[in-house]
């Protein structure tokens, strides 16, 4: 049997995309919601948006005594 040397990858990660798309839709409503209005405490909440794993996971740590 003679193969041409490709292979067929097979990548199963969509729905965890959508699940951490949701997550970030969600925070950034959330943090928008809490700043003052202006540009800028938009740009500061979708900034807390993308990186607010980063606190969770270090109070979880702190929690822990780790």
């Amino acid at each position: 049997m003679a193969t041409d040397g490709r292979a067929r990858v097979i990548v199963r990660d969509g729905p965890w995309g959508f699940v951490f798309l949701l997550a970030y839709i969600g925070a950034a409503i959330y943090f928008i919601s809490l700043s003052t209005g202006t540009f800028w405490g938009v740009i500061l909440g979708l900034l807390q948006a993308i990186v607010w794993p980063v606190y969770v996971v270090y109070h979880v740590l702190l929690l822990i005594g780790a």
